[in-house]
């Protein structure tokens, strides 16, 4: 699978030495959360990134050749248990959820990380110890919408949901119960006298 690499992150790639790290982005309503796996600050994309350090663990992000969906975690452990409340009343599911692989040198973030994860958050799990508590949310892949079965219905309204100037299936409902007789210009559809053998029509 290509991968849209910038030269700097190659050249990182196939050193002797080198020093990489993950970065989380999680779009909550009341505002994005930023986290990486090392200390203090960094930038990723003009935006700033705070330290999650030992308390900050991501799950490895999977690729296959199959068009697969496959989720990522990211996990918060031992932190202050007054942040249950916080994490509790956010709205997160199918909210974005990006990972990040990234490179460091010199203390710079080398450009430009790579997008390894773009998905959706799905479960909110959370560990209450007492004191501290440990909390994981698992993000799922876009690609799951490919499993999930498209539920439409032929009527008017459903119609309307995705084009609601459309007025094809107006009569849907009212056709439902009409006996309809085919195979002449002179009845109707109005006409629902039943079909006899003897009868004869002009086809047009």
């Amino acid at each position: 699978m290509s991968r849209n690499f910038t030269t700097a992150f190659q050249n990182e790639l196939s050193a002797s030495t080198i020093e990489p790290f993950f970065a989380v982005k999680l779009n909550f309503d009341s505002g994005a959360l930023r986290l990486w796996t090392g200390y203090g600050q960094i930038t990723v994309a003009s935006e700033t990134y705070t330290g999650g350090g030992e308390l900050l663990s991501i799950s490895p992000v999977q690729e296959t050749v199959e068009v697969a969906a496959r989720g990522a975690s990211v996990s918060l452990n031992g932190i202050d248990a007054s942040l249950i409340t916080y994490a509790l009343t956010e709205n997160y599911q199918t909210r974005s959820a990006k990972i990040f692989l990234g490179f460091l040198s010199s203390g710079s973030v080398v450009s430009d990380p790579y997008l390894a994860f773009d998905g959706r958050m799905d479960v909110l799990n959370i560990d209450d110890t007492g004191e501290t508590a440990n909390i994981t949310l698992t993000a799922e892949s876009r690609l799951i919408d490919l499993e999930r079965a498209r539920l439409r219905r032929y009527t008017s309204d459903d119609q309307k949901l995705r084009h609601p100037n459309d007025t094809g299936l107006d009569f849907v409902a009212s056709l439902q119960e009409k006996e309809i007789a085919w195979g002449t210009g002179k009845t109707s559809i109005s006409d629902t006298r039943p079909i006899h053998e003897e009868d004869t029509y002009d086809v047009p």
